[in-house]
């Protein structure tokens, strides 16, 4: 719909008559249209577009312009210098209006619209005035969606720029550097990816990079955990049902790898789904096709997977807990990511980016890391890998020290404060007789964390919010750590 703004017109044309006919059939809108400028050539016209001292919405320029730069060149290097400007060509008579090569010319060098003109001071007016003027409004409205969607684009981008930044793999290792050359790889094809690698290396953060550096960016990245769904749930959830399939079946409901159409569904745990389930997979990943309870016509979708396992599947194939064949298909790109024990020298980086991450949510100053804290850090196994580092440097900002001591990872790492003895080969042996129960350590970390945000707080309300808990879940929690 066209606003109160005028369309602003940049005229290119060399001969006064010709510039007086366009007037003349623009004076009868001229409180809708107004011609800003007009040049007799197109360097000059250039000039203008590249100063952006006026905001032109449509050119209107005449084919061939005499001497310097003209036709299909020059409306190329219009569209290069803003690519949102319309351009309507007027062209004289010589030029056969029914020629179809000579008008695809056009629109591929930019053009949206071209008309003929009478030879010489023949007539006053534009010889299709009518569809002339409204072309003019029709490209004003062409820019608008023009730059709308490129503002949307953009957006995009940085949406995605900065979830790659928020997921970004810490780590300078030769591991690290392996690691991400093969995720470049797999985000260059379309081909099935299986990640392999213990709990907590971060299989998630793989399969998200490779997402948002793969054409499909912009579109859905659904994270399916296959181990947290119920045995009798996991059809339904993976693949959907149509509304009365089963009792209780009220309303459709799409499945997980049919909200993940045109994007990537990333199945964590792949290797626990049951049989029945993998059998469908399977047919999935054949035909691209999806068999929807309560539907008699497949549903075709078109998804890239990604699948994830801490656990050897070739072991499970050969035990008959896995099929060979679905073995095959998932396993057409292999990612194997490296425990944290295997790049020792990330610890540091990776230390550094949490403390600053974590400090930043909690609204504290970073606190500085003694060298003896730190190689502990480096020299401690890491059997959680990237998430138990995770895990303790959030506990080691629990006590809002300004520096963090070896006896402060000690504990955090689940010791008491007394030194622990030195093997020799860079680990140190722990008397079990002052390693505190695990459930006892988890319940008072999390009584230390649940204080520290309710002080930090407005209400009860705005701590569950900051956690992610729904308030009566918040509340349960309260009363189960005793703060409540």
């Amino acid at each position: 719909m066209m606003t109160n703004r005028k369309v602003r017109i940049l005229l290119i044309e060399d001969e006064e008559y010709d510039v007086r006919r366009i007037r003349n059939t623009i004076r009868p809108f001229a409180n809708r249209i107004i011609i800003e400028d007009v040049v007799a050539s197109g360097q000059r016209a250039l000039e203008l577009l590249k100063r952006k001292t006026r905001n032109y919405d449509v050119v209107i320029m005449d084919f061939q312009i005499a001497g310097g730069l003209s036709g299909e060149k020059l409306i190329r290097a219009m569209k290069e210098i803003d690519p949102t400007i319309q351009i309507m060509v007027v062209t004289k008579m010589t030029i056969n209006i029914s020629d179809f090569d000579f008008a695809n010319r056009l629109i591929e060098a930019g053009a949206m619209w071209y008309c003929t003109k009478y030879p010489g001071d023949i007539v006053d007016y534009i010889y299709q005035p009518t569809d002339f003027i409204l072309t003019i409004f029709n490209a004003y409205e062409k820019k608008q969606l023009e730059k709308e969607r490129l503002r949307s684009s953009r957006k995009l981008k940085e949406n995605v720029q900065h979830i790659l930044e928020k997921k970004k793999i810490v780590g300078e290792s030769e591991a690290i550097r392996t690691l991400q050359h093969q995720i470049a790889r797999a985000a260059e094809t379309d081909s099935t990816v299986l990640i392999q690698g213990k709990s907590g290396t971060g299989k998630e953060l793989v399969a998200a990079n490779i997402h948002y550096q793969s054409a499909r960016r912009f579109e859905h990245f659904v994270a399916i955990n296959c181990g947290s769904l119920p045995s009798e749930l996991i059809e339904s959830e993976l693949f959907g049902f149509e509304k009365g399939a089963f009792t209780g079946a009220h309303a459709e409901k799409p499945g997980l790898l049919e909200v993940a159409h045109r994007g990537t569904a990333f199945l964590d745990e792949v290797g626990e789904l049951p049989f029945s389930a993998q059998v469908k997979l399977l047919r999935f990943l054949q035909e691209g096709e999806i068999d929807k309870i309560g539907r008699t016509e497949k549903l075709r979708v078109n998804v890239r997977v990604i699948a994830a396992t801490n656990k050897n599947l070739w072991d499970a194939v050969q035990q008959r807990r896995f099929r060979e064949d679905l073995f095959y298909r998932l396993n057409v790109f292999t990612i194997v990511v490296p425990e944290l024990k295997e790049r020792r020298e990330d610890i540091p980086l990776l230390t550094d980016h949490f403390l600053e991450k974590f400090a930043r949510q909690m609204r504290l100053e970073r606190p500085e890391v003694t060298p003896a804290a730190r190689q502990l850090l480096q020299q401690y196994d890491w059997p959680g890998n990237v998430r138990e580092l995770q895990n303790v440097v959030q506990r080691l900002l629990f006590g809002g020290k300004s520096q963090i001591e070896r006896e402060d990872v000690q504990i955090a790492l689940g010791k008491t404060y007394r030194p622990p003895t030195p093997l020799g080969n860079g680990a140190f042996d722990w008397d079990p007789a002052h390693i505190l129960p695990w459930r006892e350590m988890e319940k008072r970390v999390r009584k230390s964390y649940f204080q520290f945000v309710r002080k930090h707080s407005d209400s009860d309300a705005d701590a569950a919010r900051k956690l992610g808990l729904a308030p009566p879940n918040f509340h349960r929690m309260l009363k189960e750590l005793g703060l409540k």
